[in-house]
């Protein structure tokens, strides 16, 4: 009696790099969730430009947090709603880092140039590649 397998291409491949972005959209979900508990007192969740404190802070960093926590969903399902959010949230993170270096002067991520490169790198790199990924397998987007 054979049984039928699925094959491997009826499922759709996140790959490797997803699979990580999907991660680290994770951890900074749970970053983001934490916010109220004041864990760091330097830390705040930076809105558009502005660090946040107060009932702020304990609204806007969990909110971003379940923001993050679905767009994770969305790449690890591989599901099409995903997308939408990605380019709002690499959007979002693009506008914030150029409003919060204009309204301080310094860009998040150290006092260092090359600290600050390696921030935005990696705050663009993670956000804006997403999107750029989901949208070449757009197709296997269910």
């Amino acid at each position: 009696m054979a049984t039928q397998m699925s094959s491997p291409s009826s499922k759709p491949s996140r790959g490797a790099v997803l699979t990580v972005f999907a991660v680290l959209f994770v951890v900074l979900a749970i970053s983001n969730f934490s916010k109220p508990f004041h864990l760091d007192s330097r830390a705040g969740f930076v809105f558009f430009g502005v660090k946040m404190s107060g009932i702020a802070n304990d609204i806007l960093g969990p909110a971003f947090g379940v923001w993050l926590l679905v767009y994770a969903i969305g790449i690890w399902r591989m599901r099409r709603w995903a997308l939408p959010l990605g380019y709002a949230y690499a959007a979002y993170v693009i506008a914030n880092l150029v409003l919060f270096t204009i309204r301080t002067g310094v860009v998040p991520g150290g006092p260092s140039t090359r600290g600050a490169i390696i921030y935005l790198v990696i705050a663009i790199g993670v956000s804006a590649g997403s999107v750029v990924l989901l949208r070449r397998r757009q197709a296997q987007l269910t």
